[in-house]
Parts: C-alpha cells; structure tokens; sequence
C-alpha cells in the first residue's frame, strides 16, 4: 500500500510544481490562433494514423509480449508516468524491455548503453521500437502525439529546467512516440545528451510544418528498418545536426562537472 501512496504524492507534487513553472504561450515563432489550429488538425490527422497502425501493431504487440513472458519474469507490459504538454501528468505504456522491477535497488535513473537491466528480447524490441507500439493508445486517448519531444519523467524535469531555461518550452506541444530528436539521437544518458535532444526538440518547435512531420514519419520507418544514420537522414532529408546547432542554443544556468566528465570520457 505504501508504493501507490507514494506515487500518487509523487504525481501531485509534480503535476503541482510543473503547472507553477509552466507558460501558456506559442511555440517560438508561430502565432498563438496558427499554432493551435495547427496542433488541433495535427491531433486528428495523428489520430486516424494511429488507429490504422494498431491493425498491424496489436499482433506485433501480442507477439512481443509474448516473447518476454516466455524469456522473462514479470509482467510482459509496464507503465509509467510521464510529463506531458502544459506539464500534465499521464501514464505512458510499453512492452517490457527490462528486468522486471529494476529500479528496485537504484532508484529512477536513465538507460546506458551496454545496459545490463535490458533482457535478450528487450534489446531486439528496442532496436526495431516494438517496444513502443502501445503508446499508440495514448496517441488515440489525447496524451501523445505521433511526431514530439519524448515525454520525460517527473523525477527528472524539475533538476533539468534548474539546469536549462528553456527546457520547459518542450511542453508547449504534445509529447511524442517519434521525433526529430529521437530518430536521429541516441537515449538520454546525461546533461550533454540531454542538451543535445533539447536543441533538436527545440528546432522542431519552433518549424512545426506538415513537411516537417511527414519527413520525421518517413525516417522513423527507415531507422526501424535498419537503415544506417547517414543514409537514414539523406533519404529523409531532414535538417543537419549543424543547421539544427546554428538554429537554436539552449542556454545553461550555470555550468556541470556532469558535463565536463561526459567529454573527458
């Protein structure tokens, strides 16, 4: 009884804090009447795709699910909470890649690479993004969108707006099952990472477009087909890491030693 106590006060506390710190205002660039049309035509048009991708994705899902139930102890599905756009709090699902229960010990922390919590099967769901198929129930519920910055957790929010000012202005939109950040960007494994995925989340942002979209769409497919990264993005022609880099600086409060390790390794 203590843990969903304690979740339920971490969600109140959060959603209490982030609503505090949140500015209802357009994306940079884009009028408040143009932006929201647009997020509102984007909200259906995301709808009616993913209610056509959970015809192919529900036998994915069942397959998934069950490939880590036969490898694995534990639930074949898992939740959790996220932040959303305004900083609304909402519960996000996947397939199971982990060990069940592995913040047990260690608390919320972010993934690293050779992770060892990440089963056989999970490594091959992440790879391909099955694991992901589900959130397109919370594309369809209105908490996700298709195309959007990845929604963080809340344990992490508070101490990264502290860290980047502009951090906050990834709620301006729905969170997203793909973006431009994540196709093109490893997971967050710190400050540097997360400076980087910022910049990208940001560019997005501030160039909402239709042909923005579609080309974020086309490289989702190509990368979870195994298309190498180069060719991924020359296919998709999506803006370079340098035009996205001139385009936006996300500025710090103060300077990391966090940031300074992660260069010296």
């Amino acid at each position: 009884m203590a843990k969903p106590m304690a979740a339920e006060k971490l969600r109140r506390e959060s959603e209490s804090t982030l609503s505090r710190r949140r500015r209802r205002r357009a994306p940079a660039g884009v009028g408040p009447f143009r932006a929201e049309t647009y997020l509102r035509a984007k909200a259906i048009v995301e709808c009616v795709i993913a209610a056509l991708l959970l015809i192919p994705g529900i036998p994915l899902m069942l397959l998934g699910a069950l490939a880590i139930k036969l490898s694995s102890r534990g639930p074949a599905f898992y939740s959790q909470v996220r932040v959303g756009r305004q900083g609304r709090l909402f519960t996000i699902y996947k397939i199971r890649s982990m060990i069940h229960n592995c913040e047990s010990l260690t608390g919320p922390r972010w993934s690293a690479p050779g992770d060892p919590r990440i089963t056989g099967i999970g490594r091959l769901l992440r790879k391909t993004h099955l694991d992901e198929l589900p959130q397109l129930f919370n594309v369809l519920r209105g908490e996700m969108a298709l195309i959007g910055p990845r929604p963080e957790r809340p344990e992490f929010v508070d101490d990264l707006e502290l860290e980047f000012p502009t951090y906050r202005d990834r709620l301006l939109v729905r969170p997203g099952v793909t973006g431009l950040a994540q196709v093109q960007l490893p997971a967050d494994t710190g400050l540097v990472s997360v400076r980087r995925k910022l910049t990208y989340d940001l560019y997005y942002i501030r160039n909402l477009s239709w042909w923005l979209e579609a080309r974020v769409l086309l490289a989702t497919a190509f990368k979870a087909a195994g298309v190498p990264y180069r060719v991924l993005r020359r296919l998709s022609g999506l803006p370079s890491s340098s035009r996205i880099n001139r385009a936006v600086r996300p500025r710090r409060v103060r300077p990391s030693l966090d940031d300074r390790a992660q260069w010296a390794a």
